[in-house]
């Protein structure tokens, strides 16, 4: 991926940093009539005719920059300093497609390695200039937005050239990286050991190993491989009051695990600069398969039965209606028709398609650990659609922000949102949600496409992950997602977790307070005083109560 996106110019005008995917006619048709849209194509506006303000990096705090990472990794021409304007969110690509409300870092700051990270921080530290670090930029919260906390200015401290493997122990299967690599390239060189991290998320082409501990990311095989929160052995981070290293042994009982606090701090308790992670051997063996069973109760049921049974595949996604139809359509018309006909046949009146996804050392490991997944469903009734299927959406999986791309070019307000909850609450969470955000966005106008799935399941409770397809609203693009998304997360907030695998960034930080307590948040003010006294990292975000500026 490192060669789609330069070092220097960063070309992230589209979601995914790549060409657009275009939508099949029939595709197109389809959506135009379920939601609404119009006959009008509405293309970002070109780069060169936004209104970009003057870099306010003083010289003094420049040059200072440039002795430590060199001239040439100091950037402040308009390129690269929208390049880093905020992250992948709907809210945020609209704005690099209109110019407005657009938050743009003053510089572009690129070290080499974690020395140079640090004496960049010290150099901020002495000039009060904040700082965002910025790795893939593929934040949907807001957490990379460059924000100035009532500073003078706001630099990014972009780690792409932290890209190294530090070193690999194959006895104890730990990998340190640096955190600037891409997690392709992390799976390429561990491969080349043997090894794998396992870690999946849609972000993958994009993302960064320092990212995904900062954000405590979940990719999409966790339940065979963990969060990424449960890979991170060590870690280490630059900060205003020097470099900090946490991890020394693979348990302890010295105190609570600062690790944890490091994990998830999203820039604004230090710049992580090295990841020590647990590996594991790379599978020689997978298989993806797909069922359909009838109506969202009895998927969440059966996915409920494998979380509670032990028995969860690696891969274990469970689609709604809406968006099992969604997928069908944007597949083909033909099909679809031919699959509803089918399934209508076997007496599913509404499919919702569960992926099934294992990867092994072994093939005797593979059939097994199948084998007990298959146990565990069979008391719910269900249609296999096979291997096809299920490998149809393993090669594909990656590729939904290359369509939104093309979705926002059609007109379409296209965005995502998630948490989780308990078992208990997760079919209720997920209506009220949905009528939530149909009632912000779909007055006068065709209502909007709401889709869910179960993307990561746990004995106690599962994850919520919607997506939104609605026709945009011209006059007021951002305000209408925003409507949308104030209404979700306030009926999320009084029944789940504000988010399961997001982060916290600015866009959530209103309902963090509710969730973690008073207490909780004098706890992280606390940290926050503790590490970073005069408030230059990343603000506006994770810690309640610090208001963007």
């Amino acid at each position: 991926m490192s060669e789609l996106i330069d070092h220097t110019l960063r070309g992230s005008w589209t979601s995914s940093g790549a060409a657009a995917a275009p939508l099949s006619a029939h595709a197109l048709r389809w959506l135009r009539d379920r939601i609404g849209l119009v006959e009008e194509s509405t293309p970002a506006v070109p780069a060169s005719l936004l209104d970009v303000p003057e870099s306010a990096l003083g010289e003094a705090v420049r040059a200072e920059l440039a002795d430590v990472v060199g001239e040439q990794h100091v950037l402040t021409e308009v390129a690269p300093r929208l390049g880093r304007a905020g992250g992948m969110s709907y809210t945020d690509l609209m704005r690099r497609r209109t110019g407005s409300e657009l938050a743009v870092p003053d510089g572009v700051v690129l070290p080499a390695d974690p020395e140079q990270v640090q004496r960049v921080v010290d150099v901020c530290v002495r000039h009060d200039v904040a700082v965002v670090p910025f790795g893939g930029g593929t934040s949907v919260v807001g957490g990379v937005s460059a924000l100035r906390g009532g500073k003078s200015a706001v630099i990014a401290l972009d780690v792409t050239r932290l890209d190294q493997l530090v070193s690999v122990d194959p006895v104890s299967r730990i990998a340190v990286f640096q955190a600037g690599v891409r997690a392709p390239e992390a799976e390429a060189v561990l491969a080349s050991h043997g090894f794998t991290l396992g870690h999946f998320p849609q972000s993958y082409e994009r993302a960064t190993i320092g990212g995904f501990a900062a954000t405590r990311s979940a990719g999409q095989a966790s339940a065979g491989y963990g969060r990424f929160e449960s890979m991170v052995e060590g870690v280490r981070l630059a900060t205003p009051v020097g470099d900090w290293r946490l991890g020394a042994a693979p348990a302890s009982a010295a105190g609570p695990d600062l690790r944890q606090l490091a994990v998830g701090s999203e820039g604004a308790l230090g710049v992580i600069t090295e990841v020590a992670l647990r590996v594991r051997p790379a599978a020689t063996e997978r298989q993806y398969e797909a069922w359909v069973l009838d109506g969202w109760q009895a998927g969440a049921d059966a996915v409920r039965a494998l979380a509670q049974a032990h028995a969860l595949a690696d891969v274990t996604r469970l689609s709604d209606v809406d968006e099992t139809e969604v997928q069908l359509e944007l597949a083909g018309g033909i099909k679809a028709r031919a699959l509803h006909t089918m399934l209508r046949g076997r007496g599913v009146v509404e499919p919702c398609m569960l992926v099934l996804g294992w990867e092994a050392a072994s093939r005797a490991e593979l059939k097994q650990r199948r084998a007990a997944t298959l146990q565990a469903l069979r008391g719910f009734r269900s249609v296999r659609l096979g291997r096809k299927a299920g490998e149809a959406w393993r090669a594909n999986r990656f590729a939904g922000p290359r369509q939104r791309d093309a979705l926002l070019d059609l007109g379409v307000c296209v965005e995502t949102l998630e948490t989780a909850t308990r078992w208990s609450a997760v079919s209720d969470l997920r209506s009220a949600v949905r009528s939530a955000v149909v009632r912000a966005i779909g007055v006068d106008r065709k209502a909007p496409i709401v889709m869910c799935h179960i993307s990561h399941a746990y004995e106690t409770g599962a994850s919520l992950y919607f997506t939104v397809l609605a026709a945009r609203d011209s006059d007021d693009p951002i305000a209408q997602w925003q409507r949308a998304k104030v209404a979700a997360s306030e009926v999320i907030a009084e029944r789940g977790t504000i988010t399961h695998h997001h982060a916290v960034g600015a866009d959530h930080m209103p309902w963090l307070g509710g969730e973690i307590g008073t207490i909780g948040v004098d706890v992280l003010a606390a940290a926050k005083r503790a590490i970073d006294p005069t408030g230059i990292l990343n603000p506006g975000k994770l810690i309640p109560g610090r208001e963007p500026a």
